[in-house]
């Protein structure tokens, strides 16, 4: 299975030393079989760091869901078991596991769902009503690799898949979609109908030589004055 990495540099050796605890699996090493959802994640981290996104392609051998050596976690969707799983590791701050799994696979608590999950904390949200919500969530995929021994089963591709944000055409609707919750069918129409898509493509504009973080102001102003962010 192709699986990716967003971050905002090319990852050729996993170290897990370098990974953040608290997350929705534990401390670990995370990709996703979602391209898209990489990209958002690269472009994210690239906002704080000021470095160009990355996204690494990696091979995933789907062999290790067989493998008695490894303790594999699979969860299909939101289910009650996912979400008391997620918070046990939400709220551990430190590095050491609070489960015994080698790979950890399921969906991904995003921004909507965190915001939810305070909600929850609160004590205005039920257990019941929440994961009622997520019925209608986007799909979204994590998978968690926690210990070395799992990371025999990644294997990086290091083709660089030339996510330098000169595709613009693939960076700015992401990023539309990572900061404004659009669907990507949205953002796609939005940024392709825009005047400064226009202009992008316009050679003598000169357009084309800036950041795709610059053009992407360019659009949000674009947007913001015609009323449709």
């Amino acid at each position: 299975m192709k699986v990716y990495h967003g971050s905002d540099t090319y990852i050729e050796k996993v170290d897990l030393s370098k990974c953040q605890p608290g997350k929705d699996f534990g401390h670990g090493f995370y990709v996703t079989k979602y391209r898209h959802q990489a990209e958002g994640m690269a472009i994210r981290v690239s906002k704080w760091s000021k470095v160009k996104p990355a996204v690494t392609e990696f091979d995933f051998k789907e062999l290790a869901y067989e493998d008695h050596e490894l303790n594999v976690l699979r969860f299909d969707d939101y289910t009650e078991d996912w979400f008391d799983f997620v918070m046990l590791n939400r709220n551990n701050e430190t590095r050491v596991q609070v489960h015994a799994f080698d790979i950890v696979e399921g969906p991904v608590a995003d921004d909507k769902v965190t915001r939810r999950i305070f909600t929850y904390f609160e004590g205005e949200l039920s257990k019941e009503k929440f994961l009622e919500e997520l019925k209608y969530h986007e799909p979204t995929h994590q998978i968690c690799f926690c210990t070395s021994g799992s990371l025999q089963m990644l294997k990086s591709s290091i083709k660089k898949s030339e996510y330098e944000i000169v595709d613009m055409d693939e960076a700015i609707p992401t990023a539309l979609v990572v900061d404004y919750g659009m669907t990507v069918d949205k953002a796609i129409d939005l940024y392709f109908s825009s005047s400064t898509y226009k202009s992008l493509t316009d050679e003598a504009s000169g357009l084309y030589l800036n950041p795709w973080t610059e053009i992407y102001q360019l659009l949000l102003q674009e947007l913001r004055l015609k009323g449709l962010l």
